[in-house]
């Protein structure tokens, strides 16, 4: 229970941290749940919010191109791991310097959390999920580090680039067949609701990533509650009326 609280944590960090509120601006969050959504990120060890938001935002401009860092047309290895072990294709550098990122850096706790990035992977990543099950429940060092430490982060990477590699190749596209991405359901309930990815590369700036109703999108549900608390506002969707228009302009018909 530990170890997948710590999945969970680490996945907000990315799905509602640094991807919905800092690379696309899909909603605001106000101070405590900004820092608490840095912390976790920095739990998820797949570089800072501003590198992160950095490339996401590249791979949505220039996406299925030689300037998309992950690029889904090399190969399900290189977008799912590869694109990590090489040097940035010329393009993904040249194109991602006319990109605005100023947004970002006027965050101050975008620039604390980069300013202090390494000494805070280290506490959130690997210290806080070993320490607590040892300290409170008298687990063992071995099986808390191993578990709720590498087991979690091992997992919570590659669901992570699944979302790069397997939701850009299999799955429907009842929103926009001219395009890669997919839905892809198994993503999804990994992903905590980042595989409806067809959807998501269509209406980029929906805080949803999806169509709202019964679907499972947890990371939806965190924003809706924190809405709820008053820490969200300004939440972006698509209206209806745009979301099924472009279901019969340009879908597959699969929805």
């Amino acid at each position: 229970l530990s170890a997948y609280f710590c999945f969970l944590m680490t996945a907000l960090g990315v799905t509602a941290g640094a991807h919905r509120l800092w690379s696309h601006r899909s909603y605001k969050a106000k101070l405590p749940l900004r820092i608490f959504l840095a912390a976790a990120n920095s739990m998820a060890f797949q570089n800072d919010i501003y590198e992160w938001s950095r490339d996401h935002r590249v791979h949505h401009k220039y996406s299925e191109t030689d300037a998309d860092p992950h690029n889904a047309r090399r190969g399900f290895f290189f977008s799912h791991i590869g694109w990590l072990f090489v040097r940035k294709h010329r393009d993904v550098i040249e194109k991602g310097r006319k990109l605005d990122f100023t947004d970002l850096l006027e965050d101050p706790v975008v620039r604390f959390q980069r300013k202090y990035y390494k000494s805070s992977v280290v506490l959130m990543c690997f210290v806080i999920p070993t320490f607590v099950p040892w300290y409170l429940w008298g687990e063992s060092l071995w099986n808390a580090y191993f578990l709720a430490s590498i087991l979690r982060y091992t997992i919570s990477l590659n669901v992570t680039w699944l979302v790069n590699s397997a939701a850009h190749m299999y799955g429907n596209r009842p929103y926009d067949k001219n395009i890669n991405p997919r839905q892809n359901t198994l993503v999804t309930l990994g992903a905590i609701g980042e595989g409806f990815h067809n959807y998501h590369h269509t209406f980029p700036f929906d805080y949803s990533a999806s169509e709202l109703g019964l679907k499972f999108n947890p990371t939806t549900w965190f924003i809706d509650f924190m809405f709820w608390l008053g820490l969200v506002t300004d939440r972006k969707q698509a209206p209806k009326e745009m979301i099924q228009a472009r279901k019969e302009r340009t879908g597959d018909g699969s929805a």
